[in-house]
Parts: C-alpha cells; sequence; structure tokens
C-alpha cells in the first residue's frame, strides 16, 4: 500500500482542493478490498445506512430527486460497522495519517464510509459539496476515493473545479437532475476549468468537503465500482443536522455536544 504523502503532494491538496495517488493498492491488496466490499454489500441485503428505521431507501440528505438519484450510483453507507473486514480496512491509521497530513490536523476520525457502485449506463453524479451534508463543521474534511475498477471518461470519473474549496459554503442545492445547479449558489466558479481524475483500479484521490466535484454517467455496459471515505478531524461538535447518525445516538446529543463517539466516529490517527 502507497501512503506515503510529500510535502509538495500536501501543497497541491490545499492548493487545489483534491489529489489523485497512483498505486494506491498493490493487485493483492485490490482484490481483497473488491472482495471484502463485494461480500459486506451482498450482506446488508440492501440497507443504506445501519440505525435508521427500515431497509432500504434511507436517506442521509443528499437525495433531492428519487426516481433519477436511484440510477445515479447504488450506495451504502457505513460497512465498517456491519462487516469486520471493512473494518480493518477502514480502521488502517496509515490512511487515517495520509488524511491528516494533506487535511493539517491532528487527529482523524471515521465520518461514514460509502460504496459507490455506478451501474452500466448510469446517470452523471451533478457538481456538489460534501461538508454541508455533515453533522459537523470543519473547512479541513475531506475523503479519500479508491477505485475498485478503472475509472475513466467513459465510465463515470471524477471531476473536480480546482481550488473552489477556498471560496465555497454550506449552501449547497444536493445531487439532483441539474447538473449546474450549485453554480446558482457559487455562480463565480460557472465558468471555471473543471480537471477530470481518472484513474485506474487501485488507485485513489483526496478532496476537500468543500471543493466542487461530480462524475460523468456510466456510457458503458460495465459497473464502475469504488469505495470512499468521509474524515472529520477530531474535536468537531455536533451542528444539528442528523446526516448519517443513528437516531439512538442523536436523542443523546444536542448542539455543540463533541462528535467523540468511537462506537459511531472512530479515531483512526492521532499525532503523537
Amino acid at each position: 500500500m502507497n501512503t506515503v504523502i510529500t510535502q509538495q503532494q500536501v501543497d497541491f491538496y490545499q492548493s487545489n482542493g483534491y489529489i489523485v495517488i497512483e498505486d494506491f493498492l498493490n493487485a493483492d491488496e485490490l482484490e481483497t478490498w473488491r472482495e471484502t466490499v463485494k461480500t459486506a454489500i451482498q450482506e446488508r441485503n440492501g440497507q443504506k445506512i445501519p440505525g435508521k428505521a427500515g431497509a432500504i431507501g434511507e436517506d442521509d440528505g443528499i437525495n433531492k430527486e428519487a426516481d433519477y438519484f436511484s440510477k445515479v450510483f447504488d450506495q451504502l453507507i457505513n460497512l465498517w460497522q456491519t462487516n469486520e473486514k471493512v473494518k480493518e480496512l477502514m480502521f488502517n491509521p496509515q490512511i487515517g495519517e495520509m488524511a491528516a497530513k494533506l487535511s493539517g490536523v491532528d487527529g482523524i476520525r471515521i465520518w461514514h464510509d460509502q460504496a459507490l457502485f455506478k451501474r452500466p449506463w448510469a446517470n452523471p453524479t451533478s457538481w456538489h459539496l460534501d461538508t454541508p451534508f455533515w453533522s459537523f463543521t470543519d473547512r479541513r474534511a475531506l475523503s479519500i476515493w479508491v477505485a475498485l475498477d478503472d475509472a475513466t471518461l467513459e465510465n463515470g470519473c471524477l471531476f473536480f473545479i480546482p481550488g473552489s474549496h477556498k471560496e465555497t459554503g454550506f449552501e449547497n442545492p444536493g445531487i439532483g437532475k441539474n447538473m449546474d445547479s450549485v453554480f446558482d449558489f457559487y455562480p463565480v466558479f460557472r465558468t471555471a476549468k473543471s480537471v477530470a481524475a481518472p484513474m485506474k483500479a487501485g488507485s485513489c484521490s483526496f478532496h476537500n468537503g468543500f471543493t466542487i466535484h461530480g462524475a460523468h454517467a456510466n456510457m458503458t455496459p460495465g459497473s464502475r465500482r469504488a469505495m470512499t471515505c468521509a474524515y472529520m478531524p477530531d474535536g468537531n461538535v455536533y451542528n444539528g443536522i442528523p446526516n448519517v447518525l443513528p437516531q439512538s445516538y442523536l436523542e443523546t446529543l444536542k448542539i455543540g455536544d463533541e462528535l467523540n463517539n468511537d462506537s459511531q466516529n472512530p479515531l483512526i490517527y492521532k499525532r503523537v
């Protein structure tokens, strides 16, 4: 596993709000990730988020157009909570250290993991932000996106708008039918140049939660599978947005409470 982060990479990430890490996983590690995620998805039997009422169709707050969105990607959240092998992958402190170095924080907690699979001929993922959906407020939060298949221009690779994380805020239209809705909130980026991030299977990217990003439609008869994890800098507090938090936990929280429950948001890295 390639977990070395150089100062040059930190500088690029801080400037652009994203970075691609080639050959993050070797061939054996890639196969382990693929099989582990596949098994974990099968075990969930359609349940999107653990701890939420109902099995199928649970929402984390980003779904604005149910019929369209169901054909954007298949999404299963917090597989680490229901599969021990996924937990081993997600709890890797070396990955936590990568996230901490890029974001410039001392401690990293898992916010949630997320399998994102674009089926054959799937709809595009509209331009959006991540952090405004989450239950905490931190401009340094970020995600890793691990390609389990080659992510290409044809099957739905990611696109980023470099530097947008420096100027975006908490207004966010969500992911819906219109690719350009986010630019109604941030018109300065309507004429910005986007950058494609195709990557071969086993490579990964990190992006800031305020970086405007999206993905192509899948224009092929094959799947485009990715495993992701969102990271919360340690020390954050509840902002009142439920997002993926289970009802039993929400009932114990009030706005301003520290999100330090290791059974929900485990600390995977702390600089000593």
